[in-house]
C-alpha cells in the first residue's frame, strides 16, 4: 500500500510528508498556522519548514505571514495542491479499506485503540 502511494506521489513530484500536508490542509479548508499543521502531524518546527518550503517550490502552496502577527506563518493550500490531493486520495483510500477489509470489527478497534495509544 505504501510503495503504491510513493510510487504515484514520485511521478507527482511530491514525497509521502508532503502528501500529508496537503490532505491535512485540504481537510482543514485550505489554510493553517505552520504551528498548528506541524503539531497535526507530530513534526518538529524544522521538519514541518523543510516539507512545506519544499511544497512551496513546487507550487503546491504558498506561505504567508499573518497580516495581524507577522511572527505567525500560514501555509495555504494552493489550487495545484488541491487538484493533486482530489486526483489521488481517492485511490489511496480505497487501497486503505481493502488493507482492512480483512480485519473483522473487533480487530479495527483494538487496532486503532493501538495507534491512540502510540499516538499520545
Amino acid at each position: 500500500m505504501r510503495k503504491r502511494l510513493a510510487i504515484e506521489l514520485e511521478r507527482e513530484g511530491v514525497t509521502a510528508a508532503g502528501f500529508s500536508v496537503l490532505v491535512v490542509l485540504t481537510t482543514a479548508g485550505g489554510s493553517l498556522e505552520l504551528k498548528t499543521l506541524r503539531r497535526r502531524l507530530g513534526w518538529s518546527k524544522a521538519n514541518a519548514t523543510e516539507v512545506t518550503g519544499t511544497l512551496v517550490a513546487r507550487g503546491f502552496v504558498a506561505r504567508r505571514r499573518a497580516a495581524e502577527d507577522r511572527r505567525v506563518v500560514i501555509v495555504h493550500l494552493e489550487p495545484t495542491g488541491r487538484l493533486l490531493v482530489e486526483r489521488l486520495f481517492p485511490a489511496h483510500s480505497e487501497r486503505v479499506q481493502a488493507a482492512f477489509h480483512a480485519l473483522d470489527e473487533g480487530e479495527k478497534r483494538t487496532f486503532s485503540e493501538l495507534c491512540r495509544k502510540l499516538a499520545a
